[in-house]
C-alpha cells in the first residue's frame, strides 16, 4: 500500500515537473534571446546561452516604449481614484475644504465632484477613443492637420455619443449623490436636493405626503434626461464607450 502511494506521488510530481518545464521554455527563450546581440541570434544558437551579455536591447526598448509606459502609468494613477472609498477621505476632505474656505459652498462641492468624476470619465473616453480607427488619424496627419485640428475635425464629431454617455452618467451620479452633499454642505443653506429631501422626513411628526412629493420631484430630472437622451446613451454604450 505504501509503495503504491509512493509510486503515485512520484508520478504526480514527475508530471508536474514536466509541465513546469514546458511552460518555462518560452520564458527561457525570451530571457536568453533578450541578452544576446543581433549577431548571436540564429536558429542554430536559439537554445544556447549568450556568449556575451548584451544589454543595449533593453536600453533601446526602454527608449522606444518610454512614452507608452508613462501613458499607462498616468492612466492607472487616474483610474486609482475609482477604487478609493468615499468614506475614507471624508475627514481629510472636510478639513481641506475648511482650510480653503470652501466648506459649505456650492463651488467646493463642484470641485469634489469634478475630481471624483475624472477617473470614470477618463476610462469611458479612453475606451471610446480606442475604437477610432488609426487610419483616420493618419489621414489627418497626411493632410497636414495638427493635433487640435485632428481632434476638432475628426475625433470630436464622431465622439459625440461618448460625450452623451459621460454627461448622462455624471448628471445621474451627481444628482443622486448624498454622502458628499450631507457632509460638506449640511446646515449651511446650500444643500442639494438629496439632503433637503432627507430633512423633510427628519422630524418626529412627518406629513408623508410632503416627502413623497419631494421624492417625485427629485426623480423627475433624471427621468426626463433618460427619456430624452436614453437612445443616445445606449448607442454610446454599444459604440464602445464602456467596453474594456
Amino acid at each position: 500500500m505504501n509503495k503504491s502511494k509512493s509510486f503515485r506521488r512520484i508520478l504526480i510530481y514527475t508530471t508536474l515537473v514536466f509541465f513546469v518545464v514546458i511552460f518555462l521554455i518560452p520564458a527561457y527563450m525570451v530571457i536568453t534571446t533578450s541578452l544576446k546581440s543581433p549577431i548571436q541570434i540564429s536558429l542554430k544558437t536559439a537554445w544556447d546561452l549568450p556568449t556575451q551579455w548584451f544589454f543595449q536591447s533593453f536600453v533601446d526598448a526602454w527608449l522606444k516604449f518610454k512614452p507608452n509606459i508613462i501613458n499607462n502609468i498616468l492612466f492607472m494613477l487616474m483610474l486609482f481614484g475609482m477604487f478609493i472609498p468615499y468614506q475614507s477621505i471624508l475627514i481629510p476632505l472636510f478639513r481641506f475644504l475648511k482650510n480653503m474656505g470652501l466648506y459649505g459652498s456650492i463651488s467646493g462641492l463642484v470641485i469634489v465632484h469634478v475630481i471624483y468624476g475624472l477617473p470614470i470619465t477618463t476610462l469611458i473616453f479612453r475606451n471610446y477613443y480606442a475604437e477610432i480607427p488609426t487610419e483616420m488619424i493618419e489621414a489627418g496627419k497626411i493632410d497636414g492637420a495638427g493635433f487640435f485640428k485632428i481632434y476638432k475635425d475628426i475625433v470630436f464629431p464622431i465622439s459625440l455619443p461618448g460625450f452623451v454617455v459621460v454627461i448622462i452618467w455624471q448628471f445621474t451620479q451627481i444628482w443622486n449623490e448624498f454622502l458628499f452633499a450631507v457632509t460638506l454642505t449640511s446646515g449651511t443653506g446650500n444643500e442639494p436636493i438629496t439632503v433637503a429631501l432627507s430633512n423633510l422626513a427628519g422630524g418626529r411628526a412627518v406629513n408623508w405626503n410632503l416627502p413623497m412629493a419631494g421624492a417625485l420631484m427629485a426623480a423627475l430630472p433624471t427621468l426626463v434626461v433618460y427619456l430624452v437622451l436614453g437612445k443616445y446613451f445606449i448607442r454610446g454604450l454599444l459604440a464602445g464607450s464602456v467596453k474594456g
